[in-house]
């Protein structure tokens, strides 16, 4: 368990590695800095002791090594558009953002597992020819488009959620929380299900195919002969052995969430770090670019790591392969 462990920890390191290099290559092929700190007017020798400043001038070997010691310290200079440190605008941002794909992944999770086990078990019943048709909807539309649609309906129409923005904050002093209030509940409700809603369905259908198979097999026959309850056969037995499929699913959706929470903070200017990349990307803001994606790549990173651990968890063939 141990080795295992300790493989998949090196495994992450060379990714983030990886990361670092993609991410360290922005500010020497994304535009100059220097052009996008001071005006036209500044002077050659102005725009020289800038570049010096940066430490520009040294060798990509020099260069590289500081980014990366830097990025392990969590500091990733100052934002050419705002002049902070760019640590400080992602730990602003971030209690919305990990909020937003809090709620969404509980929404994925709870509707997407309790209706694929339901259409899993009663396949032929209406109710589950209707959510199968539905679930369409969250796979084939795209997300501006049913944000959009979500807007119409509940905030233009029936006016009974907002539109856009984030209110109802609480300062915790260490955190920003909109789940404490009502009005945060109803500004966060529209994002979390637009962004929830393809999640859901992937999870949906993947839990459905993977009931359909277990309940066709041998050892689920036998739990029946044995008299135990439906209950106990369907939740106790055929359930769990579809969670090492359904982990690998959710784990990968949770990192989905957060990267493709860019498209649903913009739709509903949710003041996350999804809406600050795409204004860094507006004003070519280097440093948040680079910073945002060492902050995804993390993000995949340690999901997936803890995903292969419950892997381990769950399934003692695993534990035992990799023993």
């Amino acid at each position: 368990m141990v080795a295992f462990i300790l493989r998949r920890l090196m495994q992450s390191l060379l990714v983030m590695l990886a990361v670092s290099a993609v991410s360290f290559s922005l500010f020497n092929f994304v535009g100059d800095p220097v052009n996008n700190m001071v005006g036209q007017d500044a002077t050659r020798e102005q725009r020289q002791q800038i570049r010096v400043e940066l430490g520009l001038e040294d060798p990509i070997l020099v260069q590289y090594s500081r980014f990366v010691g830097n990025m392990v310290q969590g500091e990733f200079g100052v934002s050419y558009r705002i002049r902070r440190p760019v640590e400080d605008l992602i730990m602003e941002r971030l209690p919305a953002t990990l909020e937003l794909v809090f709620v969404s992944a509980i929404l994925a999770m709870g509707f997407g597992i309790a209706a694929g086990v339901y259409t899993g078990i009663r396949r032929n019943s209406w109710l589950s020819r209707v959510l199968l048709s539905t679930s369409l909807v969250g796979v084939s539309l795209p997300t501006f488009i049913i944000g959009i649609g979500l807007i119409y309906l509940f905030a233009v129409h029936l006016r009974i959620l907002p539109s856009s923005g984030r209110s109802g904050t609480v300062d915790l002093g260490w955190w920003k929380t909109s789940l404490l209030t009502r009005e945060g509940w109803a500004s966060i409700l529209l994002p979390a299900i637009t962004l929830s809603l393809f999640q859901a369905t992937m999870i949906l259908r993947l839990v459905r195919a993977e009931m359909m198979e277990v309940m066709r097999t041998d050892f689920i026959k036998f739990a029946r002969a044995r008299g135990l309850s439906e209950r106990a056969v369907n939740f106790g037995h055929a359930l769990k052995n579809t969670l090492v499929p359904v982990i690998t699913i959710i784990g990968l959706n949770i990192g989905n969430l957060i990267a493709f929470s860019v498209i649903t903070e913009t739709v509903f200017q949710w003041p996350g770090t999804g809406l600050m990349f795409i204004q860094s990307v507006d004003f070519v803001d280097v440093p948040i670019m680079s910073a945002y994606l060492v902050f995804v790549a993390l993000m995949f990173v340690i999901i997936n790591l803890v995903v292969d651990i419950l892997y381990v968890a769950i399934d003692p063939r695993i534990r035992i392969g990799s023993a």
